[in-house]
């Protein structure tokens, strides 16, 4: 069975500082990323990385936000700097088992594997 567990969310103010975490099991994904979603809101690619070390952000989060992997644990993280309140949603982790081209790894229809998110919410 295929799993994807984030965890790491929570409520912060404006500045502060989290760290995501998406533990995988029962597959082995070549590209993933980070998604989020807000009330109202269409789902949108944060930040993606794939097995070639190519990371993609999404302008909004760039200089704020890294993406990492623990290979050996088999965990995606997201490490979030300088939250806004704009940043808060529902984040979740998502992977596809091929590689992705860079360009596309931020679009939701390429991820067939999805966790079940954790809230992040950040207040002024």
């Amino acid at each position: 069975q295929v799993k994807l567990v984030e965890s790491g969310g929570g409520s912060v103010q404006a500045g502060g500082s989290l760290r995501l975490a998406c533990s995988v099991s029962g597959l082995s994904f070549y590209t993933m990323g980070w998604f989020r979603q807000a009330p109202g809101k269409e789902r949108e690619g944060v930040a993606s990385r794939g097995l070639d070390g190519i990371t993609e952000y999404a302008d909004s989060v760039k200089g704020r936000f890294t993406i990492s992997q623990d290979n050996g644990k088999n965990t995606l993280y997201l490490q979030m700097n300088n939250l806004k309140p704009e940043d808060s949603a529902m984040y979740s982790c998502a992977g596809a088992v091929d590689r992705i081209s860079p360009v596309r790894r931020r679009t939701v229809s390429e991820y067939k594997y999805w966790g079940q998110g954790t809230q992040v919410t950040v207040s002024s």
